[in-house]
């Protein structure tokens, strides 16, 4: 049996009844801690000034991090008609995804396991206060 009825949505939990948007990138190759830098260097920007940086960031977490935020900020422009001007970025968080075992052959018929990491991206952005 489901418990839908008494469950928030993903929206109220982030956003509550504030105007804002969100956007979630799942999957994302690449260790949570490599990600979790380039993400703590944008948080709580205008997605303006976050944009740019990404954009010239040296890491390669950066690119998906920038597809997020420029996500975010479209559908913030798109649903709630608000200007990309006027947001910033009030959360951004990394969890850990799936991930994947594969094994490497080391010497005498052992065997090592490679852990190859993924992560999810959500950032929400929201206008700044008048």
């Amino acid at each position: 049996m489901s418990n839908k009825e008494n469950r928030p949505t993903r929206r109220s939990r982030l956003l509550g009844d504030r105007p804002g948007s969100y956007a979630i990138a799942r999957g994302v190759r690449m260790s949570a801690t490599k990600v979790r830098r380039v993400v703590d260097l944008v948080r709580g920007m205008p997605v303006t000034d976050a944009l740019t940086v990404l954009k010239f960031a040296p890491q390669a977490a950066s690119e998906p991090v920038y597809k997020v935020v420029a996500s975010a900020s479209a559908n913030a422009q798109s649903t709630e008609d608000l200007r990309a001007e006027e947001l910033f970025i009030s959360q951004a968080f990394v969890d850990e995804g799936m991930t994947l075992r594969r094994i490497r052959p080391r010497a005498k018929g052992s065997a090592s396991r490679i852990l190859k990491r993924a992560s999810h991206i959500t950032v929400v952005v929201e206008p700044k206060e008048a």
